[in-house]
């Protein structure tokens, strides 16, 4: 048995003795991920979840119709930027009669392992946390599945927000659960690359209740829109880095 089976059943088991199972939401941003969209879809406990949305994000290939075939609701945002197609999802996500408890952001490409969304839920699930990041940095990553301007920028970024605002993380990895209200409360605004880091630090000046899990990492299905190339890597690392001095 996967081991997050088995902390699957130990979570369940804690919620079936409150008697109240959490209205969970998951939140994809997705550009040209037909090749892995479907698996990632189909990968979440959807025991777990009460929706899955996929947001198309100007794609010019059969991601949508991937998506939705898999189960997902899909949302269109033609406007290029992952901050903005997540800004979509929480649009839809407010504009629902009723509200979530718990939204969880994921990546299309299919390098997280969807399967440990019970862990990375489980600290806001167990009402110990507000916010939780699933951390590459302690978890067992994949030879090859982060590029070293990947490794590189992680560790300089998290150095940065430790020195500049005392906080300590170890990632900015994708993979995030939190509460919606909490969610609500940070007024996110990025539009592109900064999204992950902007929302880490205001959750942090926000002095909400944060903690890392260990998650998993592969090697993604298809080339990186961001450190697959030399533009997307220098841009990403600029408005992060950007990003960090904003909020000083």
């Amino acid at each position: 048995m996967p081991f997050w089976e088995g902390k699957m059943s130990i979570f369940a088991t804690r919620l079936s003795v409150s008697h109240v199972r959490p209205i969970i939401k998951v939140i994809i941003p997705a550009y040209n991920e037909e090749a892995s969209i479907s698996l990632v879809v189909q990968d979440i406990p959807r025991k777990w979840v009460n929706e899955v949305i996929v947001i198309d994000n100007a794609s010019n290939d059969q991601t949508a119709e991937r998506a939705k075939t898999a189960g997902a609701t899909v949302l269109t945002e033609n406007k290029p930027g992952y901050g903005r197609a997540c800004l979509k999802g929480m649009d839809y996500l407010a504009s629902l009669p009723e509200l979530p408890d718990i939204v969880v952001f994921l990546d299309g490409d299919y390098s997280d392992y969807p399967e440990q969304l019970p862990e990375v839920v489980a600290p806001i699930v167990n009402d110990e946390f507000d916010m939780v990041i699933g951390s590459r940095a302690k978890g067992e990553r994949e030879k090859g599945s982060m590029t070293f301007p990947q490794v590189f920028g992680n560790a300089l970024a998290t150095r940065m927000m430790r020195a500049f605002y005392g906080v300590r993380y170890s990632d900015l990895g994708p993979f995030r659960a939190i509460r919606y209200e909490a969610l609500m409360q940070l007024g996110m605004e990025d539009k592109t690359y900064g999204w992950t880091v902007e929302m880490q630090l205001k959750a942090t000046k926000k002095q909400l209740k944060i903690t890392e899990v260990p998650v998993n990492y592969k090697k993604r299905i298809g080339v990186s829109k961001v450190s697959g190339t030399v533009k997307g890597t220098v841009l990403a690392g600029y408005k992060i880095i950007w990003t960090i001095f904003k909020y000083l």
